[in-house]
């Protein structure tokens, strides 16, 4: 099986997870998430789930076969 739709989907979830956790505390203005706690939290949540998929992502080297 291939493991790049997995990591592909694991950076994204990072990437906006980033976006929306700076979003809601207020450092990455003009959005109505800015200022937000609760976009804080939800973008920090997203962040570091897409950081366990990455890290469980990373199987074993029999898996490329």
């Amino acid at each position: 099986m291939k493991r790049w739709p997995v990591v592909f989907i694991a950076v994204l979830m990072v990437a906006v997870g980033g976006i929306w956790f700076f979003q809601g505390i207020g450092v990455l203005p003009g959005s109505f998430m800015t200022g937000d706690p609760l976009w804080a939290w939800i973008g920090g949540v997203l962040f570091f789930a897409g950081l366990v998929v990455l890290w469980f992502s990373r199987g074993t080297k029999n898996d490329e076969e």
